[in-house]
């Protein structure tokens, strides 16, 4: 680890001012940046500390309706905060799959959505990796790569994003607030991160000395709460990064389908928007025909980056069964293994 300044900041204002300067990197919760500086993946000249900035630990329901999640709220708080839970149930479940519990209460949302990739040719600086050294190449390509992208790869970078939380965000139609040398600006979060092309070394729609101030869910996506599940395949039930993920939400009238959202993890560089496959459930009985149908619709596009086709059908299957569980009604609490497709699902429906 290379010697660095280190800066807390009482303002935005000052923050901004600081991670303005080349050779910044900000620190909330350290869970990905503390271990990129260990490993010299990354190896910032300064350290701008933003865990004291006023107004940025609360989640606010706002006048629109809109819930506004402050960038550094902890992973564990927003999880385990009733009202959202029963308001957003697939993004706590989401939370609660990821990482550990102590991870769980250091980790902030702005992090969350801001962290990289946990491809092991990245945190390998003897490995080529066009995202931390551009132009060196991508050893991925021809290395171990079955847990690699199936979505959105190029030929520069077949690294996916690690988050849970995002998923869930996507699907509902997230906003992230942002705070900079320009100013105040608003980004969709299915917007925010960057397919690799052949620029993978940037990353996200941020800009220079730009902060993460907070995450907006719309006044619609408490809409819903009644039929909304998170499941994720990992190689172990504990305490792993998802091979694939999916969040799928269902608003249901009079026996059809009003409304779906899904989103897919694991399967790109970004949090994945499966669009067209909400599209096809406008209308639908839900049912087997009818999830199956979607979830080719939403892997329409898929490829193998590797030795990786396995995860396309993994992906599809999962899809599917994610619908399936929605439309069942979401459960009154949150199973005992969050996000697991084999755990049982408790009794009781939140509200159906």
């Amino acid at each position: 680890m290379n010697r660095f300044d280190y800066i807390r900041p009482e303002t935005v204002a000052e923050a901004v001012a600081a991670a303005a300067r080349p050779g910044s990197a900000c620190l909330a919760g350290g869970t990905n940046l503390l271990d990129l500086m260990k490993g010299g993946v990354t190896l910032p000249e300064r350290i701008v500390d933003l865990t004291r900035l006023p107004g940025l630990s609360t989640v606010e329901t706002q006048t629109d309706g809109s819930v506004r999640i402050g960038a550094l709220v902890r992973n564990a708080d927003l999880a385990h905060d009733r009202a959202f839970a029963t308001r957003f149930p697939a993004i706590a479940e989401a939370l609660l799959s990821g990482a550990s519990g102590q991870l769980r209460n250091a980790a902030t949302a702005g992090g969350n959505i801001l962290q990289r990739t946990r491809c092991p040719y990245f945190a390998d600086t003897a490995s080529a990796c066009n995202k931390r050294e551009p132009g060196s190449g991508c050893d991925a390509r021809g290395g171990e790569n079955r847990s690699h992208a199936i979505l959105g790869w190029s030929d520069s970078c077949i690294a996916t994003h690690p988050s849970d939380f995002c998923v869930p965000l996507a699907a509902l139609g997230a906003v992230v607030e942002l705070e900079g040398p320009e100013g105040r600006r608003e980004v969709p979060l299915v917007d925010f991160h960057r397919l690799p092309g052949d620029t993978p070394e940037i990353e996200t729609e941020r800009r220079a000395g730009e902060i993460v101030t907070a995450l907006r869910l719309p006044a619609d996506a408490a809409g819903f709460a009644a039929h909304a599940r998170y499941l994720k395949l990992r190689e172990r039930t504990s305490y792993a990064f998802a091979v694939v993920s999916t969040a799928a939400m269902l608003r249901i009238e009079n026996g059809r389908i009003a409304e779906a959202r899904i989103a897919l993890g694991g399967v790109a560089l970004k949090p994945w928007r499966a669009v067209e496959a909400e599209t096809l459930l406008h209308g639908a009985e839900p049912g087997t025909a009818a999830f199956e149908q979607a979830a080719e619709a939403a892997l329409a596009g898929a490829r193998p980056s590797g030795d990786n086709a396995h995860k396309i059908e993994l992906a599809r299957r999962l899809v599917a069964r994610a619908l399936q569980l929605a439309a069942a009604g979401t459960p009154e609490r949150v199973p005992a293994l969050p996000g697991s497709p084999f755990a049982p699902v408790p009794e009781g429906m939140l509200h159906v």
